[in-house]
């Protein structure tokens, strides 16, 4: 369901909201007044209970697809946990720009912000975090490679930079543009398809889809 909003609501419950994002959206807001339109300013405005800060987790501007945002502070509160925790389930499907070999791995790079190049991450053995991605080629298209992402930890750019780096597959993905040949915003082949948690208030077990728009 798309309404005016522009969001694409791919399910509504009484204590909250998933949604499939677009490239180009900010998933909260950003600094200044021309970084106001984005998911959790959007679904307020839909739901006029919704709390102020209702997002528990976020996708990149430029990644596209599923997130659940809650509206009450108690749902917030147990869905925020249950990403914490990793207790939540995740899968992207990534387009990469080149022919990957391999069929499937996992990779485990520690990597941490540019302080000099913000929002740039770069590998870092001695003062990086972890990060931990499960992968699986899907198939070749022409020049590209369509892959699976199963993340097991949650750091900012993980998936970009796993594929990117020479330590990772060391094929960007098509249309990044900090780590890969990307020119302008929303060109970034990257959407997160599945989403699952446990469900805030009864806790019964959800798994939410959403194909990929590429």
């Amino acid at each position: 369901m798309t309404i005016d909003s522009g969001l694409h609501i791919v399910s509504e419950d009484s204590c909250f909201v998933v949604i499939n994002k677009p490239s180009g959206l900010l998933s909260v807001p950003g600094r200044g007044p021309d970084k106001t339109d984005c998911v959790s300013n959007r679904v307020r405005n839909l739901f006029p209970h919704c709390i102020e800060q209702p997002a528990v987790h976020r996708l990149d501007m430029d990644t596209s697809g599923l997130m659940v945002v809650a509206l009450d502070s108690d749902s917030h509160r147990n869905l925020s946990r249950q990403f914490q925790r990793r207790q939540t389930s995740k899968r992207y499907i990534a387009l990469l720009e080149g022919i990957l070999s391999e069929q499937c791995g996992t990779l485990r790079l520690p990597f941490r912000l540019d302080i000099d190049r913000r929002p740039y991450q770069i590998y870092d053995e001695i003062h990086g975090k972890m990060g931990i991605t499960h992968w699986e080629r899907l198939g070749i298209e022409g020049e590209f490679t369509r892959v699976a992402f199963t993340p097991i930890t949650g750091r900012t750019h993980q998936l970009r930079v796993h594929a990117a780096h020479e330590r990772g597959l060391g094929i960007p993905i098509v249309g990044d543009p900090l780590y890969g040949n990307g020119t302008g915003p929303a060109q970034l082949k990257l959407h997160a398809t599945e989403l699952g948690f446990l469900h805030p208030r009864n806790g019964a077990p959800l798994t939410f889809h959403a194909p990929p728009p590429f």
